[in-house]
């Protein structure tokens, strides 16, 4: 079974890692404790939208991204194929919420 918190956990560890950045570096940045932000890493921890979003904020990356990214890797370990493109039926159709 796929789990979203390890997902999200690997997610941001990659990110973190990929910007040379230690836990300690982003946890205070965050203003997360080390701890927590290390178990929500390990995908031990379930993260709210209030941590989630302070976390990606002190990696500098918009939400949108690190939940596409955790999605897309669901999607694979699933076997779910993911378009990167609207389909063709949708292009024309308006955003849902667009003004």
């Amino acid at each position: 079974m796929v789990l979203f918190r390890q997902e999200l956990g690997d997610v941001l560890r990659d990110a973190r890692r990929s910007q040379g950045r230690t836990l300690r570096q982003v946890s205070s940045d965050a203003r997360v404790s080390l701890g927590y932000l290390s178990e929500i890493e390990r995908g031990q921890k379930e993260a709210s939208s209030e941590l989630l979003h302070s976390v990606t904020d002190a990696l500098g990356l918009p939400l949108s991204f690190v939940l596409r990214e955790v999605s897309d890797r669901i999607a694979v370990a699933e076997g779910v194929a993911v378009p990167d493109t609207v389909p063709a039926e949708l292009s024309d159709e308006p955003l849902v919420g667009a003004h």
